[in-house]
């Protein structure tokens, strides 16, 4: 079921609380909403919420013996990845930079926010369909840009459909295959990156793959790996 909503201030708020009030969320329900006014980014960013865009969360009951949780946000790329080709699939450049971001070119088309309540993740995705903020820090890029954009309740279905199946796929399958279309999609190896790790250090190298748990390897200029399992990590400048 997709919900619609015209305005709140956050739908990944909203699926959090209803965690907290013992509401019956259904995984795979989604909350989509026309704007928000409280939007969420990683780090505590505000997101934008021009008009005509995709603004929605849904959820994810983790069960006993599902893969790690964190690997929920490859499952989110993928699943947005096949969703943005099937509604341009002439579109070009799309590359997944890791853990949560959707690029077009270099350019960020679409983020991914996931966060947890109990045994709850929620999953909150924003695609830049008609309207793409100008950001101090990061080029950013909309669909329509290509072409008309993707009508938002047509894309909302179209999403959902891509996530469950995906989300089918990581419990039958593990991550074993997530990880090599994940791979096959992201940023090439050897991209100048800085992260930004959640203790405040900034690091600068190289995206040397994903480990095997699916966390970011990056190389550092001495030659040394780093294997970064949280951060806001940017294409370097």
């Amino acid at each position: 079921m997709i919900r619609t909503i015209p305005e709140t201030g956050s739908t990944n708020a909203d699926l959090l609380q209803a965690l907290r009030n013992g509401e019956g969320v259904r995984e795979g329900d989604w909350l989509v909403a026309y704007r928000q006014s409280a939007g969420r980014g990683r780090q505590g960013r505000g997101w934008h919420d021009g008009q005509g865009n995709f603004m929605g969360s849904t959820l994810c009951h983790l069960r006993a013996g599902d893969p790690p949780p964190a690997t929920l946000a490859l499952v989110a790329g993928i699943a947005l990845l096949e969703a943005v080709q099937a509604q341009c699939p002439t579109l070009a450049n799309l590359q997944l930079k890791w853990p949560n971001d959707l690029l077009v070119g270099g350019a960020k088309l679409a983020g991914i926010l996931l966060e947890r309540e109990g045994a709850g993740v929620v999953v909150g995705i924003g695609v830049n369909l008609a309207a793409a903020p100008d950001l101090p820090d990061r080029r950013t890029v909309k669909l329509a840009d290509f072409g008309p954009a993707p009508d938002r309740d047509t894309f909302a279905a179209t999403l959902a459909e891509s996530w469950t199946r995906d989300l089918g796929r990581w419990r039958d399958y593990g991550i074993d295959p997530l990880l090599a279309r994940w791979r096959a999609a992201a940023v090439p190896e050897g991209t100048a990156l800085t992260v930004h790790e959640p203790g405040g250090a900034v690091l600068a190298g190289v995206y040397a793959g994903l480990s095997d748990e699916g966390a970011m390897r990056l190389r550092l200029a001495d030659g040394q790996t780093r294997v970064i399992h949280a951060g806001d990590v940017m294409l370097a400048p």
